[in-house]
């Protein structure tokens, strides 16, 4: 939006035919605001020149509407100025400002046809009522009010690209028998009305900067809450090699891992993906990460510890959202137990015959039902130099960057474990190397959060 400056006063182009109800004589239908008398001409340049300095330097919205209703008031000589805006788009206009002639918020009365009608047809209209006239198609108000002169225009504030900005009108009216406004006023008075649309749409897109911040703020919060529960680095767990891996595809994440190790001397990963985005899934991602190290601690059944975590996050997650999750322990002497609730199946690279098991066995995802019961574990057993993978479905959809509708998918993780696992490489490089190729991948981009998690015997 292009600022005026005072030294060129802007042009207002002609106001649509004001409706009057009394035609006044050598009234013209449509003039511009410059084309008065040489006095009036120079109060309503000021006045318009004074509300373009204030829509622009003001940031206070409630005195800046005070201001232009005072100068609506003040310039045509009128006795009240009220400013009138909808509440929501669709409801019946407020009065936001009541200026004049005694006028407060609570107990104020105007032509509610003329307000009417402009909020209906959007279009400036202007009435005087001469001596002895009984205009009803005003309204009852205009004779109780004994109005002579009123004066209403539409205020229409843009909304953004919703375009459902506040709507209302700028109304003033008079009782004095020598006041009638002219086509001059109304062009001032449409004007003003403009700029108090301009207020509007200013104040509305200062809120949304200030709404923006805070929840960048919030998001940053929430990603050092997350960076700060996921592991620093490898665990140092007697008996086993393990690596894990992590990258967002925003501030807030909705994937997470961790190790834990229990009372048995076990170490258990967990890989979760909470769905959607921002910092609701995130205050999840934190929930269920922490509930889970504090289960994993003190009970070695993987099943139990879904039931336990099921029950506690089904009451706290909004409708539609859910926690796809793998608890994969192994044991010292390679005993594997998995339980897997709705997220992509763990592989297992195994190195004396080169292959690569799947374990598909699988149930519902936490949140969705309180009353279902996690006891489908999948149990394996892990070799000397063999690897167990987990991973979130961000690494299976990541999206080739030249060529968009190829995704990674399982296809590009087997052919990196079999490479990997043929050379003898264990967790750590397997991680390395697959996070190194899905990035080159995708060229960096991400559509959503990333995590890979390896475990072998240690010798």
């Amino acid at each position: 939006m292009a600022l005026w400056k005072r030294k060129q006063p802007p042009e207002v182009p002609p106001v649509p035919v004001s409706e009057t109800w009394a035609e006044e004589e050598d009234s013209p239908s449509s003039v511009s605001i410059l084309a008065n008398r040489h006095n009036s001409d120079g109060r309503r340049i000021e006045a318009l020149l004074d509300a373009i300095a204030n829509v622009s330097a003001s940031r206070d919205l409630d005195n800046l509407l005070d201001h232009v209703v005072d100068s609506a008031v003040a310039t045509t000589g009128a006795e009240r100025g009220i400013l009138l805006l909808e509440d929501t788009p669709g409801s019946d206009p407020q009065v936001r400002v009541a200026r004049g002639g005694g006028t407060s918020l609570m107990d104020v009365r105007y032509s509610t046809s003329v307000v009417a009608k402009v909020m209906e047809q959007r279009h400036p209209m202007r009435s005087t009522v001469r001596a002895g006239e009984n205009p009803l198609d005003l309204g009852a108000s205009v004779v109780d009010l004994k109005l002579r002169a009123v004066m209403c225009v539409p205020v229409d504030a843009p909304g953004g690209k919703s375009g459902q900005g506040p709507r209302g009108v700028l109304y003033v009216d008079s009782r004095a028998a020598a006041r009638e406004f002219n086509d001059a006023d109304l062009a001032l008075f449409h004007a003003l009305a403009q700029h108090i649309a301009i207020a509007l749409e200013n104040a509305r897109l200062a809120q949304e900067a200030v709404e923006r911040a805070r929840l960048q703020r919030s998001l940053e919060i929430a990603e050092e809450i997350q960076q700060g529960l996921m592991p620093q680095a490898a665990p140092k767990v007697a008996g086993f090699r393990a690596q894990g891996w992590f990258r967002a595809a925003e501030h807030a994440a909705g994937d997470f891992f961790d190790f834990v190790e229990t009372e048995s001397g076990a170490l258990t990963a967990v890989v979760g993906d909470v769905s959607g985005h921002g910092i609701g899934p995130a205050l999840v991602t934190a929930t269920a990460q922490a509930g889970l190290r504090a289960y994993l601690k003190v009970v070695e059944d993987p099943a139990r510890v879904l039931n336990l975590l099921n029950h506690d996050l089904s009451s706290r997650m909004e409708v539609g959202m859910f926690l796809t999750l793998v608890v994969a322990q192994v044991a010292r002497d390679g005993r594997v137990r998995v339980i897997n609730a709705g997220h992509p199946p763990p592989l297992i690279w195994r190195a004396e015959s080169g292959s690569i098991e799947r374990l598909d066995e699988h149930e519902l995802a936490v949140g969705l039902s309180p009353s279902h019961r996690f006891e489908r574990i999948c149990k394996a057993q892990l070799g000397p130099r063999d690897v167990l993978l987990v991973y979130s479905d961000g690494v299976l959809e990541a999206r080739h960057a030249d060529h968009p509708d190829r995704w990674f998918g399982e296809a590009g993780l087997r052919a990196v474990i079999s490479d990997v696992g043929h050379r003898g490489g264990g967790p750590d490089q397997l991680v390395e190397e697959l996070s190194q190729a899905v990035l080159e991948f995708c060229d960096g981009a991400r559509e959503d959060d990333m995590t890979l998690v390896a475990i072998g015997l240690d010798g």
